[in-house]
């Protein structure tokens, strides 16, 4: 394994410092919440054995997860360190040196760093912005003709907030299924989908959900996410691979986590809220100024617009927004053109948002 840092981790607002950061424009998830703000009294915790934990994660809490899916079982599901660690372990255990790997692109960082840590060839499967960044069923099916052991996609994606449809998603499971390639889907956003379907992994046998708690709800410290699939085998793999990283969980993350899969019915319509509410602050932002391009997402909390003026010094705006305490997720985290950026709109406050639209406007007014 040939392991690096990846780009967007550093030059990210927490290795940068918040005390530098302004207005974060950056993050890809809801805004970070107190246990206070979950509803959760520190008494709570206060009779929690802190003892060995379940190796595959807390039964009340696969369970919950297990019921998003017809077919799908809690020994279906195994609790991981964030959605970043299911991902490590799908690549690790099923992915070798020379093994094809079709990846969705854009991507976010770690659907693509630990393939290359491993050797893995990677071949992307191009979405494109002047066709929706949409995936194309019939452009896989070419790439899947010369052969692969795993396709990764991401919906609703990660950076443009596209989401493949449904019944698209049918098509393309059936399809790895006859070539016998694993199709990995992360769906961190699928409860902030315009029409949440149920997990991927419940489609097919060789089908791996991916997701977590982070994104939605806010709480990425407590390091929980999961995989899930419907094969015992891959499963038991997965399972020793866990083990041998970190053995078991902290069972404070668990009680955690318990906690809001539990309230998720509580929490959703809140966030959703939200969410339909600053995505129109973006939209309306767009049309008014005029000088930027976008897909207008249909689920998750990011985009990816793009300066349409493709003579303007990127990085050098970048860099003045940066300087100004406003940060985004620059083309080059996600290996595209510098003129692209992702724009989180979930994690700001509305006073926040609005602040900082209006810092992307006058800044490429001083530049101009």
């Amino acid at each position: 394994m040939r392991y690096q840092r990846m780009i967007m981790e550093v030059e990210s607002p927490e290795q940068i410092g918040y005390d530098l950061v302004r207005v974060n424009l950056a993050e890809s998830s809801m805004r970070d919440r107190t246990l206070a703000a979950l509803g959760m009294n520190p008494e709570d915790l206060s009779g929690l054995l802190l003892q060995y934990a379940d190796h595959r994660g807390s039964e009340p809490a696969r369970a919950a997860i297990a019921a998003d899916g017809e077919g799908t079982a809690p020994d279906d599901v195994l609790l991981t360190v964030g959605a970043a660690g299911a991902l490590f372990l799908a690549a690790t255990a099923l992915l070798e040196r020379g093994d094809r790997l079709i990846v969705a692109a854009p991507n976010y960082a770690s659907n693509l760093e630990t393939p290359r840590a491993i050797g893995a060839e990677i071949v992307p499967l191009d979405l494109r912005f002047d066709e929706g960044w949409r995936v194309d069923p019939d452009r896989l099916g070419g790439l899947l003709s010369d052969g692969a052991k795993m396709v990764s996609l991401t919906t609703p994606h990660n950076p443009t907030g596209a989401e493949l449809p449904f019944e698209d998603l049918r098509t393309i499971v059936a399809m790895t299924e006859r070539a016998g390639a694993w199709l990995l889907v992360d769906e961190t956003y699928r409860e902030l989908a315009s029409e949440p379907g149920p997990l991927a992994a419940s489609l097919g046998e060789r089908v791996i959900s991916v997701s977590s708690l982070s994104k939605t709800y806010g709480i990425p410290g407590i390091r929980v996410g999961w995989a899930v699939c419907r094969d015992r085998g891959l499963m038991t793999t997965l399972l020793a691979a866990q083990e041998q990283a970190a053995l078991s969980h902290s069972v404070l993350d668990m009680a955690v986590a318990e906690w809001v899969l539990a309230r998720r019915d509580w929490f959703l319509p809140e966030i959703r809220e939200q969410v339909a509410r600053r995505r129109g602050m973006v939209r309306d932002w767009i049309a008014l100024d005029g000088r930027f391009a976008w897909v207008e997402p249909s689920g998750g909390v990011v985009c990816f617009p793009r300066i349409a003026d493709s003579s303007v010094d990127a990085r050098g705006y970048f860099g003045r927004l940066q300087a100004g305490g406003v940060f985004v997720g620059p083309g080059w985290w996600f290996e595209q053109p510098e003129h692209h950026f992702r724009l989180g709109y979930g994690y700001p406050t509305d006073a926040e948002l609005a602040d900082g639209l209006a810092a992307l406007s006058s800044t490429l007014d001083e530049i101009s």
